[in-house]
């Protein structure tokens, strides 16, 4: 091969990685403009709304609280108590024990005079069997509450679960380990009974990192800033997600996932389409994508509502080791999920689902870790062969963490103007500080987690749903 072949492949090669760089940049700014003017647009039609008066009679739909639950002895007492704190009036709490190990059920039965009792479950969907049985408590301050103790078949298993016992229009399903605002209800259900001309299949939530809040009797009394460095920096990260991610996703009708900690579906249409997938451990986007796929098959009218409000707050892993488990799993769950469904990719049978949100989270969600790691690898091989222009190299490095930089500094600005959850001072400095360390503290990890996800999907045949050790969100009292 002549030197110049070799030049205009390496040409070639800089101009596609040009290319797909400038692409990311672009779409990050329009979905960040997107994000914006919606943001503005729901503080606006909200900033009037009297949730206490319009959304708590016992008139308003009926939704079912499913929170599965597998060895949460730690956090479990007092995160259902937070969800029985709801200022929803027709709601109900359903907990599925997932065949624990702890004393998580024992707990339960303690703190909320659980007795058994014989209760109908409708068989829509296949699950473990179940193992004690069904509880309800016999004190009436608890009578929301249902607890449900089965074999364990996994997160997915026990949701269908919960989705065969609930007998309400509305289920949220939310992990057991969050802890829900009290009008969080109130708010999620509101793009259902406005649906006019479309139909609504699900809601979803801004979820925020509870690390080092004071959480006392399931209330969340004082908002904090982590003090560990990859809580912080998971902080900023939910905020770009979620405030400038997820929000333009919504205005476009394009959103192909709920987050797993909290979200509000249409039960019948869960039911229909067969529940939650058993085998990916992305059960929370599959669910979305089946939901969607179905209804554009049918060519219904519908959408997925998205709400910024804090509504749920969440415990982030504190260490690497956990942060790289759960991220491996996310990533897996993508890759399973865009498999599944590979029939919608670039098929305009599935309008902006098939033509822009799906070939969207193909290249710049599943494709975009392997991308980078061939790029590193391209770079060094031309740093062995002594043909790096530094300069250029230099520049396009800066021009990068900047952009990272800029765009997080906006998530903060935009949390800043809105909710305002960090209030305590020299709050937004340490946010800022950690905005121009973020990329060294935390990527490298995170691209590590979605590489090893690649492997352990191609070649690890005994797929693990991965580990998430849980520290505890409630706060002595004292």
């Amino acid at each position: 091969m002549d030197s110049n072949t070799v030049k205009i492949i390496l040409l070639s090669i800089h101009y596609l990685f040009f290319i797909y760089a400038s692409s990311v940049l672009i779409s990050y700014i329009l979905l960040a403009f997107i994000s914006a003017r919606e943001s503005i647009e729901y503080m606006k039609r909200n900033s009037f709304v009297n949730y206490s008066e319009i959304l708590s009679s016992t008139v308003s739909p009926s939704i079912s609280i499913i929170a599965p639950a597998y060895n949460e002895s730690l956090n479990i007492i007092e995160n259902v108590r937070s969800l029985l704190s709801s200022h929803y009036v027709n709601y109900d709490v359903i907990i599925v024990n997932d065949g624990s190990k702890d004393d998580s059920l024992e707990k339960l039965i303690e703190a909320y005079d659980l007795v058994e009792v014989n209760y109908l479950i409708n068989k829509h969907l296949s699950t473990k069997p179940l193992r004690k049985g069904v509880f309800k408590s016999t004190n009436p301050a608890f009578e929301k509450l249902l607890v449900v103790d089965k074999e364990n078949g996994g997160k997915a298993d026990a949701l269908n679960c919960g989705l065969n016992i609930s007998q309400s229009e509305y289920v949220a399903c939310i992990d057991v380990d969050c802890l829900l605002l009290e009008d969080s209800l109130q708010k999620m259900i509101k793009p259902f009974l406005e649906a006019t001309d479309e139909k609504v299949i699900a809601s979803g939530g801004v979820i925020r990192i509870a690390n080092s809040c004071v959480i006392r009797q399931g209330k969340l009394i004082d908002v904090n800033l982590p003090s560990k460095m990859i809580e912080i920096a998971q902080i900023l990260e939910y905020l770009r997600s979620f405030l400038l991610g997820r929000m333009a996703w919504s205005r476009l009708n394009g959103l192909l996932v709920i987050s797993g900690a909290f979200g509000i579906f249409d039960k019948k249409l869960a039911i229909t389409i067969g529940g939650y997938d058993t085998k990916t451990v992305g059960e929370d986007m599959e669910i979305i994508v089946r939901m969607r796929r179905y209804m554009e098959e049918k060519k219904v009218k519908y959408r997925v509502a998205y709400i910024p409000d804090p509504l749920c707050w969440t415990e982030a892993p504190d260490n690497y080791k956990i942060l790289i488990s759960q991220r491996n799993r996310w990533t897996r769950g993508t890759i399973e999920t865009l498999k599944m469904h590979r029939k919608i990719g670039f098929n305009p049978k599935y309008k902006l689902l098939g033509m822009l949100s799906y070939p969207y989270w193909f290249f710049y969600e599943r494709l975009a870790p392997i991308i980078e790691v061939i790029g590193i690898l391209y770079f060094l091989i031309l740093v062995a062969l002594k043909n790096v222009r530094w300069d250029y190299a230099f520049a396009f490095f800066l021009a990068s963490y900047l952009f990272t930089v800029l765009f997080t500094i906006i998530a903060i600005f935009s949390e800043e103007l809105t909710y305002h959850q960090y209030k305590k001072s020299k709050t937004g400095f340490k946010l800022l500080l950690v905005t121009f360390l973020e990329p060294f503290v935390l990527h490298p990890f995170i691209l590590y987690a979605a590489i090893k996800g690649n492997i352990d999907y191609y070649f690890n045949k005994k797929k693990k749903w991965g580990e998430m050790v849980r520290k505890g969100m409630s706060q002595p009292s004292n």
